[in-house]
């Protein structure tokens, strides 16, 4: 419990019992589907009149290719092999104008800015990320993560100064600052001794702490990662939201800490710092209830990025390896019903605390969406107040990011950039990650090729 974890006090149990009622009574309602509105339906191809005829192509091509799983699961060997055959220039030359131009905004500060402006027309808002992570055993020194840190200052930097910024976002990865493996330890520190966040935000300030558990040398880079996320958070501060991903559960606790030390520290007068919840999680629902109790508890406004997740097979594949349960729900459907049900708690306090928490439907899923708009409505949250926005990736699921635009929803895309070779490791990562995504994208193939049809159509009529 995180609450618990962190030695806050906290409301009477009987507070969170009456919230997970709440809670549950809002999944019965969310079961019922004849309750949808019908505004939102996504079957209206003419969304893709805005692209031209060369990005219907790219796009139609790159969505056949990833419709096959064999291609998607080997990608990472596939691209390996091609770019030792073909040579680094001949291989960046081709996935420049293909993968690279449908996913990833640009390499440098101008190509971006071309793509964030012409984003902007569409009436979409960019969330930058930098394509920097690290996993278990990948550690590298402190260097690499100073660098790492400078590029997240970068980022910063190239969302807020531009014409096209209009409440900008960027996404941190906490271990390209923090050391995977010291974040797994600091997991299991604090769930047999939890951590005090104002000895984080102490540390943060550049006080010297001694945290419980940890050596010399993992003290030393602790206290060098906390004063890390400090800078970053303080150049964001009143100008660019930062949103924190979470990653695996076997390191997530730790991220949470930092984060909830961060909130504490610098959402006083707004959310500038979001935490991710992944709702493919049996926990999530739990995790995010008290995260609104510590929030209130501590007086800061609470940042919620809602995912349903992207490591379900790994999370599986490593509980039944160590022998413990399957922290993933059973299927589909519990997932489904856990994103809806914890979607449905954040609006029900915002619709009654709107300055106390802000949440980001960040899915690819119409259902959910269309939930969200029409709970929005019910509660009176304006589409354009900023407390509900809604987010998708670069280069998918436009149909619905452009509509939702249409209508005057606020509406994020989540933006890679970087030359090829820095982004490449990181799309590997997603496509392997979002293979049920990838492979769903069947609708919106669909409607592009009714859109290419209208077009030609019209060019045969001409002639």
């Amino acid at each position: 419990m995180m609450c618990s974890r962190l030695r806050r006090s906290l409301p009477h149990p009987l507070s969170l019992r009456l919230l997970a009622t709440t809670a549950s009574r809002m999944m019965v309602a969310v079961k019922q589907p004849d309750r949808l509105s019908a505004t939102l339906t996504f079957e209206d191809p003419s969304a893709f009149r805005v692209k031209s005829l060369g990005e219907l192509l790219r796009a139609l091509g790159i969505f056949h290719l990833c419709s096959f799983s064999v291609l998607v699961n080997n990608s990472g060997k596939l691209m390996s092999v091609a770019r030792r055959l073909l040579g680094r220039r001949v291989f960046s030359s081709l996935l420049r104008p293909t993968v690279y131009a449908q996913f990833v905004a640009g390499e440098n500060e101008s190509e971006i800015s071309q793509s964030m402006e012409k984003m902007s027309l569409l009436g979409l808002r960019p969330m930058l990320a930098v394509p920097i992570e690290e996993d278990l055993g990948e550690s590298t020194g402190e260097k690499r993560y100073d660098d790492n840190m400078e590029a997240m200052l970068e980022c910063v930097q190239i969302s807020h100064s531009n014409t096209w910024s209009r409440d900008p976002m960027i996404q941190l990865k906490v271990t390209a600052l923090l050391s995977p493996d010291l974040c797994v330890k600091l997991t299991t520190l604090i769930a047999q001794q939890p951590y005090d966040l104002n000895l984080l935000v102490r540390a943060m300030d550049g006080e010297q702490i001694n945290f419980p558990g940890l050596d010399e040398s993992d003290l030393a880079h602790f206290l060098s990662s906390l004063r890390r996320l400090n800078q970053i958070a303080e150049a964001s501060v009143n100008k660019v939201r930062v949103l924190v991903d979470a990653e695996y559960t076997y390191m997530n606790p730790a991220l949470s800490l930092v984060t909830m030390a961060m909130m504490k520290k610098f959402n006083k007068d707004g959310a500038w710092i979001w935490n991710t919840y992944q709702c493919y999680l049996k926990e999530s629902r739990s995790l995010l209830l008290e995260a609104l109790c510590l929030s209130e508890t501590e007086g800061f406004c609470l940042g919620v990025k809602l995912v349903r997740g992207a490591y379900m097979d790994k999370e599986r594949k490593l509980a039944e390896k160590q022998g413990r349960p399957d922290p993933v729900h059973k299927c589909w459907e519990d997932t489904n019903d856990s994103y809806n049900g914890s979607l449905h708690v954040m609006l029900e306090d915002i619709s009654k605390n709107p300055e106390s928490s802000r949440i980001i439907v960040a899915t690819h899923n119409e259902e959910s969406v269309r939930r969200a708009t029409k709970r929005m409505e019910e509660l009176g949250i304006a589409n354009d107040g900023g407390s509900v926005c809604f987010g998708q990736l670069l280069g998918m699921c436009d149909h619905v990011s452009l509509t939702l635009a249409k209508e005057g929803y606020v509406v994020y895309k989540s933006v890679p950039y970087g030359s090829v070779d820095d982004t490449l490791p990181y799309l590997m990562r997603r496509a392997q990650e979002n293979q049920t995504v990838l492979q769903g994208i069947r609708k919106e193939r669909d409607l592009l090729k009714k859109e290419l049809f209208r077009r030609l159509t019209l060019r045969g009529g001409r002639s």
